[in-house]
């Protein structure tokens, strides 16, 4: 393990590039459909880049692009046509490449001739490979190709490589294929008014074994099992209808790519995973992404969440590592599969890196919210040992140095520096620009450890068992009680971002004590100076809250963390203003994401840059922001839930729905709702609701749900 997500900044991709998903498979290209040698495209699986090199091209020339047609999130069509023949005008070959992702590619090329004469063509795919590690791609680090080899049996091109004594490679085949060591080649004679096909397929080799194609040649594309899947899903989600057309829009795109971005074990094909993080540079299991996504997800599906839990369950930390940053009972910051990551190569859940700390409290905080939907019954053994085991990380080896808060420092110098959501080196500042030193205590992380301390305490009053409840309850109070003493900066008006090494307040104003709000760890006596800030000319710049105001000295609006705005950030800061009443802010909030949205094309990004709304007529776009990105994809879904106001208690057979949806949303309906078993209706204009499928027992309530201390609370 030699580095991890947020070691680097990524290497921009080429504008206007072409990101395709299914599950751990991607692929990235131009938007004429080739993948170039020397940037960041490529055919990747499991980490690995399998192609780096994928270009078509008809006698020697490259094809010229006339559109992109996209599909579904793991499917589009490139459509070009040929360069013109000398002296013969316009060229009157057309080409079409319908590309499907799924453990490595298949793409069906046909080729129509308009002429009136029949056309030859030489036809050929160049194919290399550099099977590069996803954090040398990330980082712009090129490599050679590797040696290529010839399958003479089958026509195949076979590439391979061993590292660690992990073989990974591809084999690139096509049928009625000339093969070389530069790829694929074909002499096509096409009829006039006819057309010319084939297929190409590129298989991952891991370990030695070359897997099947997810989109096999001998069953129609729907038919296979990334398409069910996704069908599937799509079919079995709620269904959103509503007069404003960028709702709408961005509900539909939320589903499709969460649909698209879940990770499934091929033994268990029916149970998710849980959900990667984002493409491209994310397509893997992190623990605070997939655990803050499920949660925030959890209207559209519950499945998600059980998956997530689960999961992460299964890679909860056993022993003291320094270097993998593993101790008893945390929660998993990401899990890599990638040749170029060390670990163990007979491990085949891949290497387990551990250096997050809000990840295993908010592991507990989801475990609460499945309780409180009624997906974990409260007597749920299963979770329950974990839930405990990761609050026992909370008090032993996440607070340093016993002062009551979770601190982190990294282990050692591969490590990340920076171990809350705010990752990079730069993350986290003094207002005038100053970088906190380690150990840090983050306010964020303390809210989700109060959240945590709840969830348990409500857990163990539903079970009975008192004796743990006031237990954990205590904790809470003792909790809030010292945040609020201790991170509140009486001059200024706001939290500070946290503590550092010598318990300074670290005094820039930044978005985190948005969480806090969510969390409820707040003294309501704060929350209207907090309300005020987030929504001042310093953070809100039209287009959602920046991470970091202007008035501050690491500010910059281009930054990854100092600056720019997050639609997840902006989604969880809107449900705490809204847990505090603050209606007319999260309104705000939400409008202002929904706007961003649409000027998107509906896929909100993870995140864009900050610059005020009087400065552009539109959002400027992160260079290297993920796209699809998981929780930047659940944040529609969740503003939606914080604006209907729903908050269900099954354990208490009561549910909270008071709609304050803004005016310009129009009337909202949702239809198929999964919830305790039935599928709900629900429809909303501002205040006005109807509802149909609850049930019978369960006591609906149209009240102003987010009560504000922790005894209300449970």
């Amino acid at each position: 393990m030699s580095e991890w997500a947020a070691q680097q900044v990524p290497s921009p991709s080429a504008p206007g590039t072409v990101t395709l998903v299914e599950g751990t498979a991607f692929c990235v290209s131009t938007p004429s459909g080739d993948i170039l040698p020397g940037g960041t495209e490529g055919v990747f699986f499991r980490d690995t880049r399998l192609v780096s090199r994928w270009e078509l091209l008809i006698d020697s020339e490259p094809v010229e692009p006339m559109a992109v047609i996209p599909g579904k999130p793991y499917c589009a069509t490139f459509v070009g046509r040929s360069q013109p023949r000398p002296n013969r005008g316009e060229s009157t070959v057309l080409v079409s490449r319908t590309r499907y992702v799924g453990a490595g590619l298949r793409e069906d090329i046909e080729v129509h001739n308009f002429g009136e004469e029949s056309v030859g063509l030489r036809i050929s795919l160049k194919v290399e490979s550099d099977l590069a590690g996803i954090f040398d791609v990330k980082a712009g680090r090129i490599t050679e190709p590797v040696p290529r080899s010839l399958d003479a049996a089958s026509d195949a091109l076979v590439i391979s490589s061993r590292l660690r004594d992990r073989m990974r490679g591809a084999r690139v085949s096509a049928e009625g294929a000339s093969v070389s060591a530069s790829g694929l080649f074909f002499v096509a004679v096409v009829p006039p008014r006819d057309s010319w096909r084939v297929t190409a397929l590129i298989q991952p080799i891991i370990d030695g074994q070359t897997l099947a194609s997810r989109f096999p040649l001998d069953q129609p594309v729907e038919s296979a099992d990334p398409a069910q899947r996704q069908d599937a899903w799509e079919r079995g989600s709620p269904v959103a209808e509503t007069t404003h057309p960028g709702l709408g829009r961005a509900l539909r795109c939320s589903r499709a790519d969460l649909g698209s971005l879940r990770i499934f074990d091929t033994e268990q094909p029916d149970q998710p995973l849980g959900v990667a993080a984002g493409a491209p540079w994310f397509m893997t299991i992190f623990g605070r992404d997939s655990l803050l996504t499920s949660w925030m997800a959890l209207p559209l599906d519950q499945s998600l969440a059980v998956g997530t839990v689960r999961t992460l369950a299964a890679l909860q930390g056993e022993r003291v590592d320094a270097l993998s940053e593993e101790e008893p009972g945390k929660i998993i910051h990401e899990l890599r599969h990638g040749a170029s990551v060390s670990g163990d190569p007979g491990d085949s859940r891949g290497a387990a890196y551990y250096g997050s700390v809000d990840a295993t409290p908010l592991f507990v905080v989801l475990l609460g919210e499945l309780l409180r939907w009624g997906v974990l019954p409260p007597d749920s053994g299963e979770f329950l040992v974990h839930a405990d085991r990761a609050l026992q990380w909370i008090q032993r080896y996440g607070d340093l140095d016993g002062d009551g808060f979770v601190e982190y420092r990294r282990k050692t110098d591969r490590g990340l520096v920076n171990q809350g959501w705010k990752d990079s080196f730069d993350g986290i500042n003094f207002a005038d620009g100053t970088l906190a030193q380690p150990p840090i205590a983050l306010a964020e992380v303390q809210g989700y450890v109060y959240a945590a301390y709840v969830a348990r305490a409500h857990w163990a009053r539903e079970m009975g068992d008192k004796r743990t409840a006031e237990r954990y309850t205590d904790r809470a109070t003792e909790l809030k009680q010292a945040f609020n003493e201790s991170f509140w900066l009486e001059g200024k008006s706001w939290f500070a971002v946290g503590l550092d090494r010598d318990k300074r307040p670290i005094d820039a104003l930044a978005s985190n004590m948005g969480h806090c709000l969510l969390t409820g760890i707040v003294d309501t006596d704060k929350a209207a100076a907090l309300a005020d800030q987030l929504m001042s000319n310093e953070m809100f710049t039209g287009w959602g809250i920046r991470t970091l105001a202007s008035s501050m000295g690491a500010y910059n609006p281009m930054s990854y963390h100092n600056g720019s705005v997050w639609p997840h950030d902006n989604a969880l800061i809107a449900a705490g203003l809204m847990r505090y009443g603050f209606v007319e802010q999260a309104q705000r909030v939400a409008v202002s994401m929904l706007e961003a949205a649409d000027a998107f094309d509906g896929r909100l990004p993870e995140l864009f840059c900050g610059f005020d709304r009087r400065e552009y007529p539109r959002p400027l776009p992160y260079p290297t922001s993920c796209s699809p990105q998981a929780w930047a994809s659940a944040t529609p879904i969740y503003l939606l839930r914080v604006l209907l106001r729903f908050e269900p208690c099954l354990p208490c057979q009561k549910i909270w729905l008071a709609p304050a949806l803004p005016p310009q949303w129009g009337e909202v309906r949702l239809d198929q709702l999964p919830f305790a078993g039935r599928r709900v209706s629900i429809r909303a204009r501002q205040e006005d609701l109807e509802v149909s499928g609850l049930p019978p027992d369960l006591q609906l309530i149209r009240a102003r749900r987010f009560p504000l201390t922790h005894k209300e609370d449970q």
